[in-house]
């Protein structure tokens, strides 16, 4: 199967409101132009050199999302351009964001990643450190930067069950939270699901899923 016609596939099984990231990290341009062919706008990377030597080298109508973690001293190197940072996990992080942006006379979107696996290795918030990020004074303080949502990662796992437990339990904090609007913060979306798994993401109130092998074959 092609690049093209996989991503057809994908794109026609979605429901309206799931938004598809392609996940080509490690991918050649080529390929990333064969799914631009295709109609595909947001990408996602996860190393912050990679994902900008290829923004220099691609069409500028191209959404870039950094799925990866972030190392505060990479923020300046994404900082013109990247459209959306998925893993922000604390707020020293969103605060060299917003430093960063304002330097560029931008306002960067980010999501929270919340801790929701049963494995050591994966980073995020828990609920609490969530609550006290979004109501400390020097979050509000923060102009140019705009939380949209909520991401996390399940554990990798077959048991359908589990992972589906922690899917509920990222809609669960997201509802709890979403009513929490201020000047930096409006949250509408949940990323959360990915090629082995998003369709129960989606069932579980995912409105992102970032998507690698099954549109670009494996790594």
């Amino acid at each position: 199967m092609s690049i093209q016609s996989n991503l057809n596939t994908i794109k026609e099984s979605l429901p309206e409101h799931v938004t598809l990231v392609a996940v080509s990290k490690t991918k050649p341009v080529s390929d990333l132009l064969q799914a631009y062919e295709a109609g595909q706008r947001i990408f996602g990377e996860n190393k912050i050199q990679e994902m900008t030597e290829k923004w220099e080298e691609m069409p500028k109508d191209i959404q870039w999302h950094m799925i990866g973690h972030v190392q505060s001293n990479k923020v300046k190197f994404m900082a013109p351009y990247v459209s959306l940072i998925h893993g922000v996990d604390s707020l020293k992080l969103l605060q060299e964001i917003n430093k960063q942006a304002l330097k560029h006379n931008r306002t960067i979107d980010c999501l929270l990643q919340i801790y929701i696996a049963e494995e050591e290795s994966k980073f995020g918030l828990d609920e609490n450190e969530l609550n006290e990020l979004l109501t400390s004074v020097q979050f509000k303080e923060l102009k140019n930067i705009r939380i949209l949502g909520l991401m996390g990662m399940a554990t990798f796992t077959k048991n359908q069950n589990q992972i589906k437990k922690e899917f509920t339990r990222l809609k669960f904090i997201f509802d709890s939270i979403k009513e929490l609007k201020t000047e930096n913060c409006n949250l509408s979306t949940i990323s959360m699901g990915m090629s082995g798994d998003y369709q129960l993401a989606i069932e579980c109130g995912s409105t992102m899923i970032r998507i690698g092998s099954s549109i670009f074959g494996g790594r």
